[in-house]
């Protein structure tokens, strides 16, 4: 790694020495050139420059060139004066980052060789070098990039969910901005820091390090494209309130006596317009009757009391949708949680729309409109589901892992897995995915799952243990004459302690049932 910049300078001067003088766009920070803009609106200022090519710094990162305004006078502004373009020019002495230009197409065959070479450059410093790469000893440092080469690839062909692979960008782009940022608070440290401004280095120091293990972690586990990546709710559990009373949280933008005259005279009441401000309210045994409206929600991702979520109308009338900037949706650790009637609408998130860390939670006559990855059950936790639709995700509808349980019961499964990869391990996922040791307990029970990308279920489990008795149901069926492939799934079935019946599984691509390693 402490090679790699050396190397890229050398590759780049090789590439600068083809042509010393040519035109390029300079795209800098609209910082330079104004108080006050809108980010969305002005992404860059670009100006028409002539370039003369005669870097002087060590890193190819921090290579600078001289550069003048061409004639005509040219910028994507329309009406950015001259005159403020050359003060700022003067202000630089005319010397500008050469990454920050770009030549301009139409020139010769040596120009475009150089705009290569610097989309190359800035292609590795851009996505993957990482600042701590010298820092730290790699024995092979080229299988890294290769991973980090692979992983971009993954990215930019839809293998990696877009959500997923927004997150990772923009994490990597809030390291590099806080490294920036601790850099800048040093320098402006005149002589020994205070008490203050070394708590607050430290404090900066401390969020890059953070940022820095989540990167390498995303890095390690390529931004797998199912199942959540674990997210942990640290919220405490409330329990019972100290008068041991319950409350019924009204949700609706404004109450009536009509919305409540099916509650019992007793019934404690509190109205909320915000869903978020009503979850933040619960404590265990509360109610939160949601009436028809589009919602958002952040808290549906920290559920660790025991509660009753219900819509009031149709199902498709009361529309929750995730907050975008979260990682997860819904998520519980409580004992037993229960949503009621509701349309779940992921949007932005990536975690499973919904993820059960522990204990218990229903889901009865829900609409589950996924766009990261389906319902994940993680060990150790209970799901049922009853009368509800999941459809859209990214990855399996339902995701079950060792030694949870699951009971699924009249539910509509479809149109899931909608992952545009050519890896044949990515593909096979669909309906429902059971991660078979330690077994899980699954109950399926008149469920229709149809038109996923994968299978309808698939058993998977990641070693060779789950196929003795394969094999010795192979063996049984050669000698007897049955049909091998129900016999030996049937047989596998009651050794994982799964219980199908009545289930419709159809026009699923790769088909109903698959078997095998993950």
């Amino acid at each position: 790694a402490e090679d790699a910049d050396e190397a890229m300078s050398k590759y780049l001067l090789e590439k600068l020495k083809l042509r010393d003088k040519w035109l390029g766009v300079w795209k800098t920070n609209p910082e330079l050139f104004f108080v006050k803009y809108e980010e969305a609106s002005i992404p860059f200022v670009g100006i028409l420059v002539e370039v003369t090519c005669k870097p002087h710094q060590n890193s190819s990162s921090c290579f600078e060139v001289t550069v003048s305004v061409a004639e005509p006078f040219s910028s994507n502004i329309a009406n950015i004066p001259r005159d403020l373009v050359d003060g700022i020019l003067e202000e630089l002495e005319h010397s500008v980052p050469l990454l920050e230009v770009y030549p301009v197409e139409g020139q010769d065959a040596d120009i475009w060789d150089i705009a290569l070479a610097l989309e190359v450059v800035r292609f590795f410093y851009d996505f993957l070098w990482r600042d701590w790469d010298d820092e730290e000893n790699c024995e092979n440092y080229s299988a890294l990039i290769e991973e980090r080469i692979n992983l971009w690839c993954d990215i930019q062909d839809g293998t990696i969910p877009a959500p997923i692979a927004q997150r990772f960008k923009k994490t990597l782009e809030k390291y590099k901005k806080k490294r920036v940022e601790l850099i800048e608070y040093q320098n402006n440290i005149k002589e020994d820091p205070s008490a203050a401004e070394a708590v607050e280095c430290w404090k900066k120091y401390y969020e890059i390090v953070m940022l820095c293990g989540l990167l390498k972690m995303w890095e390690d586990l390529r931004l797998r494209v199912h199942g959540p990546f674990f997210p942990r709710i640290l919220r405490r559990r409330k329990g019972k309130r100290d008068f041991e009373k319950t409350v019924t949280h009204i949700v609706a933008k404004v109450m009536t006596t009509e919305m409540v005259k099916d509650l019992s005279s007793d019934t404690l009441l509190q109205q909320h317009d915000d869903l978020d401000l009503a979850l933040d309210s619960c404590y265990s045994g509360d109610t939160v009757v949601i009436f028809p409206g589009e919602y958002q929600s952040a808290s549906l991702a920290l559920l660790t009391d025991d509660i009753i979520i219900k819509g009031i109308g149709k199902r498709e009338d009361i529309m929750i949708t995730s907050e975008p900037s979260h990682d997860s949706f819904v998520v519980s650790k409580a004992d037993n949680v229960k949503l009621m009637n509701l349309s779940l609408i992921q949007q932005g998130t990536v975690d499973g729309i919904v993820v059960v860390e522990s204990g218990h939670m229903t889901l009865e006559n829900c609409v589950l409109k996924c766009e990261g990855t389906g319902v994940c059950v993680l060990t150790g936790a209970t799901l049922t589901i009853t009368d509800s639709e999941i459809t859209g995700a990214q990855g399996a509808g339902v995701e079950l892992y060792p030694g949870s349980i699951a009971i699924l019961e009249r539910n509509e499964i479809h149109h899931c897995n909608n992952l545009r990869t050519s890896d044949s391990s990515k593909s096979t996922l669909g309906g429902v995915n059971i991660k078979a040791l330690p077994a899980p307990k699954l109950k399926m029970t008149n469920n229709h799952i149809y038109s996923n990308s994968g299978y309808g279920v698939s058993i998977l489990q990641p070693t060779e243990q789950f196929f003795i008795v394969a094999e010795e149901v192979l063996n049984e069926g050669a000698a007897s004459g049955d049909n091998i492939d129900d016999k030996m799934i049937c047989r596998i079935m009651q050794n994982l302690n799964l219980e199908m019946n009545n289930n419709k599984i159809e026009a699923n691509l790769k088909g109903d049932i698959r078997i095998g390693t993950n």
